[in-house]
């Protein structure tokens, strides 16, 4: 299904418990400043300040400089501030941005289905709020008008990307076949899996372009292991049951990971230097 005009719109997925960031490690609380510390007490991953501007500023200028236009946050209904901030206090000049609320933190495709009033009926981007992709992910996954993603390279994400080999391992893996499309999606494969065990592994960080055709896929499924509606497992219905085809692009290129307070340092020190133009 092809639309045949580039993506205008993004979703991006901000309503998540953000368990991680909440969770105090060793030394890493003496790193932040006492608004870092208030962000990361509250899980607030998006509103993570980086040199007086929130982690989500930087994510929305990358997306403005692809060229969408239209960006959907889907938030927590607890989440004032960042509603306050973005139709309030720093409304974006460069993108319209609007918001969908996902009342219980079920899942990333629970998460997708919560903004299915807040998106027109063409395709769209679907990202993580606590990723800061690389600008030419998104030109490339907004081109497709169509059902995508884009695959990196689990040696260049730790190489480029400052993420630890072991975190890596857990994220999901891609079977593409050799014309490049997207056979099956993994999560959290076993060591053994044959898609572990290739030489080049091809990693899912949830950088999607999808078709109103998700919205189906996602009522389909059942909760996972965990007990959360996962969008991987849409995917797969998507791909299995409604025939729908997702392009894989492959890129071998870093991805900011802004999961835990050990990432801050690293994640600051990488946008440094960068003014985001929300």
């Amino acid at each position: 299904m092809t639309h045949g005009t580039s993506t205008t719109q993004a979703v991006i997925l901000a309503r998540g418990l953000g368990s991680r960031m909440r969770r105090e490690t060793t030394g890493t609380s003496a790193q932040l400043s006492a608004a870092q510390q208030q962000a990361a007490a509250a899980g607030a991953k998006g509103m993570m300040p980086l040199f007086a501007r929130p982690f989500l500023d930087y994510v929305i200028s990358a997306l403005a400089d692809a060229g969408i236009t239209e960006v959907v946050l889907v938030i927590g209904p607890e989440h004032r501030e960042v509603r306050d901030y973005y139709s309030v206090a720093a409304v974006p000049e460069r993108v319209a941005v609007r918001f969908a609320v996902q009342a219980e933190p079920k899942g990333t495709a629970d998460a997708v289905s919560s903004a299915r009033d807040a998106v027109r009926d063409a395709p769209f981007l679907v990202l993580n709020s606590d990723n800061y992709y690389p600008v030419e992910a998104y030109r490339d996954l907004r081109a497709l008008g169509a059902s995508g993603l884009v695959a990196f390279e689990a040696d260049a994400l730790v190489r480029e990307g400052g993420i630890e080999p072991e975190r890596v391992l857990k994220y999901a893996l891609l079977d593409t076949d050799d014309d490049g499309w997207l056979v099956h999606i993994r999560e959290k494969p076993a060591a053994d899996d044959p898609l572990a065990r290739r030489a080049e592994r091809w990693v899912s960080m949830n950088l999607w372009s999808f078709t109103p055709a998700i919205f189906e896929a996602c009522a389909r499924i059942r909760p996972s292991e965990r007990g959360e509606l996962e969008i991987q497992d849409a995917v797969n219905v998507a791909i299995e049951e409604l025939g729908e085809r997702f392009r894989v692009l492959p890129m071998r290129a870093g991805v900011l990971d802004l999961s835990s307070r050990a990432d801050v340092a690293l994640v600051a020190s990488r946008l440094e230097g960068v003014a985001p133009r929300p």
